[in-house]
């Protein structure tokens, strides 16, 4: 029996995600890390915050980045939270403590009934944490809360890779 010589013209196409400006935020309270304050320590390559003490350094792009306002959460590639911030727990009534390792649709579900196409929340997370992705903006809700909405901005973040999930409108 003689094989076929295998077909090498086939390949897989997968969207080039251009890489813009980036931006350094902590996964806790959202501040930048503070250049001057971090080369004066006596582990300059530490990603820890130096403002709370208490959140890992992320890296997203510029436009999808938390400020130290805004709640957000960071959530894997199987739609498992990871990091909660400061003012997401203050949102959603919970803490960092007891988000971390469950699902997102128990602290937030698709905000719109007829969500338009490309906008399906779990896809746009799942996408996001494998760098997929560009930012894209969804409208989400508190999961068994009705007539809260809020916009949020979605993209990828890490080092690990992960999904940002930015609640821009819940101040």
């Amino acid at each position: 029996m003689t094989s076929k010589p295998h077909d090498s013209s086939l390949r897989v196409i997968t969207e080039q995600v251009e890489k813009g400006p980036q931006r350094l935020f902590c996964g806790h309270c959202g501040q930048a890390p503070d250049r001057e304050a971090k080369t004066k320590k006596a582990d300059p390559e530490s990603r820890v915050c130096s403002s709370c003490g208490m959140g890992l350094l992320l890296e997203a792009p510029a436009d999808v980045a938390p400020t130290p306002n805004d709640p957000f959460l960071v959530v894997d590639g199987s739609l498992t939270i990871c990091a909660l911030s400061r003012a997401a727990e203050e949102l959603l009534g919970t803490t960092e403590t007891e988000a971390v390792n469950r699902h997102i649709g128990e602290f937030l579900v698709p905000g719109d009934s007829e969500t338009p196409k490309g906008t399906n929340l779990g896809a746009l997370l799942g996408w996001a944490a494998r760098g997929d992705t560009p930012g894209k903006s969804v409208v989400v809700r508190p999961t068994n809360t009705f007539g809260v909405r809020y916009w949020a901005r979605v993209g990828p973040c890490g080092p690990p890779r992960a999904a940002l999930l930015v609640l821009a409108d819940a101040r």
